[in-house]
């Protein structure tokens, strides 16, 4: 019975393998972007930061700096671009400028700390490894000052997010997948006619699909993490250039985050050696994969900038 099912998928698939290929191709499109055509459905609830069970407000000072932000990006429709208060230490985004949803760029709490007044960052509860952090400590005190961002550096973080919705990254990230299906189908159909298999053994056939196969995880995987790193210091590179004050700041962000990093490292003992470098990088998770570009090398770009524009 079972075999007999395989073999009439096998002749269905055989017949219906192009329109097998781009449904699934169309269905991977779509479901890497659907928090992108749908954030307030997906990526809002799933970043939204909650004070005393209530969804928590952005205060109007964040407000006033990103749309001082929007002002100096150059962007003409601000309805398109809207701002909420989110949960962890830096902003995240989602979204695409021209769908009627628009875009949404969450902003974390400690940006509404500064130098003489701390409550964005003590006033909310850090839980690390089952034990809250205590503000006062050494670490406390160290993990404050990396999670203080300057307004230039504030306005630096907002900045390369909202430019990295505006130059339509999130399309990009998402074609990835789908593209590396198709090649793959076209490449597997190509070799399989180059070495006269379309009608060969159905072992032989089946090792040319497993290669092929194969050799598409691998271009997969090479071409995720080689767009991400374009598409991140694309971003970094437009924001940075801005101004001399857009480019400090991002000295100083990704300066802070590099710190942070460390402090994690030591506050979380053997799991934080496994998830943060010592200079302060995320370690990859997979020997073959870097899907995060390199805090330092970021910073590095910022630091050539900067030169750059003081020349």
């Amino acid at each position: 019975m079972a075999v007999r099912f395989l073999q009439k998928a096998s002749v269905w698939l055989k017949k219906h393998k192009i329109t097998v290929v781009a449904v699934s191709c169309m269905g991977l499109l779509g479901t890497n972007l659907s928090y992108h055509v749908f954030p307030e459905q997906t990526f809002k609830l799933l970043h939204e930061c909650w004070s005393q069970g209530q969804p928590a407000e952005l205060s109007e000072s964040l407000c006033g700096v990103f749309q001082d932000v929007l002002r100096d990006v150059g962007v003409e429709s601000t309805d398109s671009y809207r701002a909420f208060a989110a949960s962890g230490f830096h902003p995240v985004s989602a979204g695409i400028p021209w769908l009627p949803s628009g875009c949404l760029v969450g902003i974390p709490p400690n940006f509404d700390s500064t130098a003489q007044d701390k409550k964005g960052i003590v006033n909310h509860v850090v839980v690390i490894n089952g034990r809250q952090v205590d503000w006062e400590s050494s670490e406390g005190r160290a993990l404050k000052e990396a999670l203080t961002f300057s307004p230039e550096a504030q306005k630096f973080a907002i900045a390369r997010e909202v430019v990295y919705l505006r130059s339509g990254s999130p399309l990009a990230s998402a074609a990835v997948a789908p593209a590396c299906l198709a090649g793959t189908f076209m490449c597997g159909s190509a070799l399989k006619l180059l070495l006269g298999l379309s009608r060969g053994p159905a072992v032989l056939r089946g090792l040319c699909n497993l290669v092929t196969a194969m050799g598409g995880l691998l271009c997969f995987c090479v071409s995720s993490d080689a767009v991400t790193h374009h598409l991140d210091c694309r971003a970094d590179r437009r924001a940075a250039r801005l101004s001399q004050d857009y480019a400090r700041g991002g000295l100083e962000f990704y300066d802070k985050i590099l710190s942070r990093n460390r402090i994690f490292r030591g506050l979380m003992g053997k799991e934080g050696m496994k998830i943060y470098a010592p200079s302060g990088n995320l370690f990859p998770r997979h020997w073959f994969r870097i899907k995060y570009t390199p805090y330092t090398y970021r910073r590095s770009l910022i630091v050539n900038i900067l030169r750059e524009l003081q020349a």
